[in-house]
Parts: structure tokens; C-alpha cells; sequence
């Protein structure tokens, strides 16, 4: 009897086409059986069609198979392997087939078996590239699920010479039918894993921006309050926790999506992006690269749209030379709450395979749950920040409210006791004393003034530099010279007058310490001075009870590089009576716009 056709054999049960089948078919049972077996064996997709096509050569005695998988769209092949063509063969062969032409196209098109006794003189082969091994007998039945097409099975070349008959025909389509089972659970196991994976890189991108190391929580600082240390120390550790935060992601996106390299950009005033951070192997792609404003895929970004690239070095779209480097990209803007924080880019070598739907959801969803991440951190660094700024105003309440006050009282009782005093040295020391009181009380009051400002003010407060270079002076002179600020010194003052009231205040301290022999100096700085124009103005004045300035030495170098360094800012310097009996010593005032 003879054997009935396989293609009129419904899809389903496995052992139902096997019924009625002739003594060799039925003698190959247990060599099919154990082949199905084997096919059902494990849930990693590779390794799942690789397996296939090994256990169908065998099965049917091919020297060659190969298994292409069905892309998204139903056109083309997503992946291909092969079984009998070693690597070295492979390397030389190159890109592996699309499914757009030939025979293995036709497959796609036309889901139905193929058996050719020679495919070379068939008009639908498009032919083999160089260095392919021959092949002439030709087997290929699709691979279907529930009515679903997942892909196709080529066998070539039996090892005894014949063509492919029938029974191998049948036995290929029934491998085929239990083939589209492996592949389907192989498909919905990666899935699930890729989900999984995904998942985890937004845990590992939420937790290491929510757990980087800002100020103390306590509210603690580790530096003196309002000293430059403590200033740059906050700007560096933001700068650098949010250079860590943007290469977390850059690192976890491009893991994730097996791309060459993660990328994250953020705008810039011009309304073009830079990047920040950059995850890759090799240098092709640098931190710092700017691109413009004028590409239409930046205004789509900026927008919130999500850009899908099928390849870089072709899109003209692109005008970044980095981009002739990579194939497919995807590129998503970092948007959350209506904001737009940045660009993620996740870019593929050059003929890599496109991005599936389903990674370029994963992927949006990704893009969203950093974007939220990096807000969140955003507001933790602020809720840090604030909470040292709220410490620095109680410790500024604290020291106004009690320690000054009681330094004043404590001055006023010693100024009384002076007054009752009869013993002229007590008198003399007591006023030492108050004279004492009242620098740490305006020391303290400057402490508080640093306090109150923000560590984004002037990278480096003038008090701060004023006191360096008093603390320093004081070291020659053996004696530390009173200050006191008046204004928003730190705040008002620009940087370059407030480099130039610096270098003139050391020209002052060392030609007091040179030629004064002064036993008291203090200084000045008042932020809230103006020119006799009504210009806005910092004054600083030096005055000291030495010996004075012989009248005809007033010209001497020192003083002409005070007074042109005003007049180049528009300002003035000039000398006046000193702090001694009857004006005794020298006062140097200079003087220039904010």
C-alpha cells in the first residue's frame, strides 16, 4: 500500500502521522521518537535550534542543515544556523542570509516543503555566495504552531549520495511540528528571561543612584563651616555622584541590549546634546561631543519621541561622525513628569541584528524607570543639601543669639569694671581685653556671614581669601591684624575685582610688614561702598600705627602698583593718616567697582 502524502497529514499529534506508514518508515520510529526527544530537551533558544538542525541531519542522513527563524515582520530571518559548515568556512562565507531571495525566501513566502533533486538548475535559487559548499539535493519543510510561522528547516546533501525521498520528507515535517513546540517554549523562556533581565538592570540603576555617597545624613560636616574646603568638596561630590548616576545607566543599557556601547547625552543651551557618559570597548565614541540642534532626530528627542535606527552609517538623518561606527541604534529620550532629562543611545556594530518590538519596549520602559531614578536622586541630593544648609542656619541662630551675646555682656561688664578701676595697668589690660572681645565677636559674625551663603556661590568666597592672606601676614609680623567685613562680600564682589582686591591686599600687608614696624594693622573690606560717581564699589583699607610714609617716598613702587591696578578696574587707591596718636602710621584705601 502505498504510503499517503505528508503534506495531507493535518498538523498535530505527532504519532497520528505515523499511522499507515510502510515497514521502513515504521522501522525508524525509535530513531525518530528519540530524536523528538532530544529536540524537547532544554529552554535556551540557541542551543535549542542548534540541536534541531543536528538532530534532523542525522535524522535523515543529511550532510548539511540549517534552521532560519522568522523575523517580526514575516519577510525576512531574524537568525540562522547551520549544522555540517565548520567556523572557519563560515568566517569566509560572511554575512549569514536574510530569507529575502532564493529558495530560502521562497520558503517564507510559500510555506510549503520543498525536495529538490538538484537546487543549482532550480530558477527560484539565487545561487551560493563564494566560498559556500557545494550542494545539489535539497529538503526544506516550515515550522509552524498553531497555525503561527516560526521559521523554516533546510537539510542538503545526503551522506550515501541519493536524493531525499518521502519518508524523509515525512519524518523531517513530523521533527518539524515538535521543532515549533521547542522553539515556541525556547521563545517564551528567553522572553521571560530577557523581561527579567531588564527588570534587574532597573533595580541595579535605581539602587546605585538612590545609594551614592552624598553629605553626611546626620547634617554633619566633616570641614570647617564656610571655608573653602567644605565648598568645593560639595560641588565635587555632586559633579561627581552625577557623572556616576549617568554612567550607571550608560553601563546597564548597553549590557542589557547587547549593544557596542550605551550613551548618555543631555542638552545644552543651544538646544543641541552633548555626552556625558559613555559605556564601550573601544574609543570610537568620547565624552564631550557635542550635536548640533539643526538634526531632526535632537528636536524629536527634545520632544520626547523615541527614535529607531535600522542603521547608523546609512541614516542621513544622523550628522554625528561617531554614528559611520554603528548598525542599528535605538535612541530614547530620558522623560519623566513631561521633563526630558537627557538621551540614552544603544547602539549595535555595523550588520548586527535589528532590535526585536519586544526590546525596543523594554528598552522605553527602561529609559523611563532611569529617568525616574535619576529624578529621584536629583531630589535626594536636594533633600541632603538642604538639611546641611538648615544645620548651617541653626549653628549661625546658635551663634548670634547666644554666643555673641554673651561675649557682648561679657564685654560691657569688663568695660564697667575699667571704669571703676583706679590701677592704671588693670585699666590698660582690661581694655586689651574688650579690644580682644570685640575681634572675636566680629570673627564670629563673619563665621556667620560664611554660614548663610550657599555652596553655589563664588567658587571661592573673598572673606575666605581675605582671611588666608590676613592668617599668612601674620606669620612675619608676629602679631595677627584685626579684620571686619561690611556687606555681601562673598556674594557681591565679582571674581575679577575680587582678584585684584586680593593681590592688593597683599601689596599692603608686605610693605606695612617691610617698612611700617607697626604693632597694630587692621583691614577693611566693605562690599557696600561706592565711588565718587555713586558706581557701586568694594573698599578695602589697610591702616596700621607705624612709622608712616616719609613724605618724599609716596611715589615708591609698591604704592603705583596699588593705584594702577585700581585705575585698570576703574577705581582709585591713596594713602591716608594712619590708627596711632594724632594719625600716627599709614591707612591705605583702594577702592573699585563690584
Amino acid at each position: 500500500m502505498k504510503a499517503p502524502e505528508p503534506e495531507n497529514f493535518p498538523e498535530g499529534d505527532a504519532a497520528r502521522r505515523l499511522q499507515g506508514q510502510s515497514t521502513e518508515l515504521t522501522a525508524r520510529v525509535p530513531q525518530l521518537l528519540e530524536a523528538m526527544r532530544s529536540v524537547g530537551t532544554g529552554l535556551e533558544l540557541h542551543s535549542t535550534l542548534d540541536r534541531i538542525c543536528e538532530t534532523a541531519a542525522r535524522l535523515v542522513g543529511a550532510r548539511y542543515a540549517a534552521l532560519g527563524v522568522v523575523d517580526e515582520t514575516g519577510d525576512g530571518l531574524s537568525d540562522f544556523v547551520t549544522y555540517g559548515v565548520d567556523e572557519d568556512v563560515a568566517r569566509r562565507i560572511g554575512h549569514r542570509p536574510d530569507g529575502h531571495t532564493g529558495l530560502l525566501g521562497e520558503l517564507i513566502r510559500r510555506p510549503e516543503a520543498i525536495r529538490l533533486t538538484d537546487l543549482t538548475t532550480d530558477q527560484r535559487s539565487a545561487g551560493f555566495p563564494p566560498h559556500h559548499p557545494a550542494m545539489r539535493t535539497f529538503l526544506g519543510v516550515p515550522i509552524r504552531v498553531q497555525g503561527e510561522m516560526l521559521g523554516n528547516l533546510y537539510l542538503a546533501e545526503k551522506h550515501d549520495g541519493t536524493e531525499f525521498t518521502d519518508h524523509d520528507q515525512h519524518m523531517a515535517r513530523v521533527l518539524a511540528t515538535e521543532a515549533g513546540l521547542a522553539i515556541g517554549n525556547a521563545r517564551l523562556y528567553e522572553a521571560a528571561r530577557q523581561r527579567e533581565r531588564w527588570i534587574d538592570g532597573s533595580v541595579a540603576v535605581t539602587t546605585a543612584l538612590l545609594s551614592g555617597k552624598e553629605a553626611d545624613h546626620s547634617g554633619r560636616l566633616e570641614h570647617p563651616v564656610g571655608t573653602e574646603s567644605t565648598e568645593r568638596t560639595e560641588r565635587t561630590d555632586y559633579a561627581d555622584h552625577a557623572h556616576h548616576a549617568l554612567t550607571v545607566v550608560a553601563e546597564q543599557a548597553r549590557k542589557l541590549a547587547d549593544s557596542a556601547a550605551g550613551i548618555v547625552l543631555l542638552p545644552t543651551s543651544d538646544g543641541g546634546l552633548e555626552i556625558v557618559a559613555v559605556s564601550s570597548d573601544t574609543p570610537v565614541v568620547s565624552v564631550g561631543t557635542r550635536i548640533p540642534g539643526r538634526s531632526a532626530i535632537v528636536a524629536k528627542l527634545l520632544a520626547g519621541e523615541s527614535v529607531y535606527i535600522e542603521d547608523s552609517s546609512t541614516d542621513q538623518r544622523l550628522v554625528s561622525p561617531q554614528s559611520a561606527h554603528f548598525g542599528p541604534a535605538m535612541v530614547l529620550p530620558l522623560h519623566s513628569d513631561g521633563r526630558v532629562l537627557g538621551v540614552l543611545v544603544t547602539p549595535r556594530a555595523i550588520g548586527a541584528r535589528p532590535f526585536t518590538d519586544s526590546e525596543r519596549t523594554l528598552a522605553t520602559q527602561f529609559a523611563s524607570q532611569a529617568a525616574l531614578a535619576l529624578m529621584m536622586a536629583e531630589a535626594q541630593r536636594d533633600r541632603e543639601r538642604l538639611a546641611v544648609f538648615e544645620d548651617r542656619d541653626r549653628i549661625a541662630r546658635d551663634l548670634h543669639d547666644l554666643v555673641i551675646q554673651r561675649l557682648f555682656a561679657a564685654g560691657m561688664m569688663l568695660e564697667t569694671a575699667q571704669r571703676q578701676s583706679e590701677v592704671p595697668e588693670v585699666r590698660t589690660g582690661i581694655g586689651k581685653a574688650v579690644d580682644e572681645l570685640d575681634v572675636t565677636i566680629q570673627e564670629i559674625r563673619t563665621a556667620i556671614f560664611a554660614l548663610q551663603q550657599g555652596s553655589s556661590e563664588a567658587p571661592s568666597g573673598l572673606s575666605t581669601r581675605v582671611l588666608r592672606e590676613i592668617n599668612m601676614a601674620a606669620v612675619p609680623l608676629g602679631f595677627k591684624p584685626a579684620h571686619r567685613f561690611v556687606g555681601a562680600v562673598d556674594s557681591a564682589v565679582g571674581e575679577l575685582t575680587g582678584k585684584n582686591l586680593i593681590a592688593a591686599l597683599r601689596e599692603a600687608l608686605s610693605n606695612t610688614f617691610r617698612h611700617a614696624r607697626a604693632s597694630r594693622i587692621e583691614v577693611t573690606v566693605d562690599a557696600s561702598a561706592a565711588l565718587p560717581d555713586g558706581t557701586p564699589a568694594v573698599r578695602l583699607s589697610v591702616a596700621d600705627d607705624g612709622v608712616g610714609i616719609p613724605e618724599g617716598d609716596r611715589r615708591r613702587s609698591g604704592l603705583r602698583n596699588l593705584r594702577r591696578r585700581a585705575e585698570s578696574l576703574g577705581g582709585s587707591s591713596e594713602v591716608g593718616p594712619g590708627l596711632g596718636e594724632d594719625g600716627a602710621g599709614t591707612t591705605v584705601t583702594w577702592q573699585a567697582p563690584l
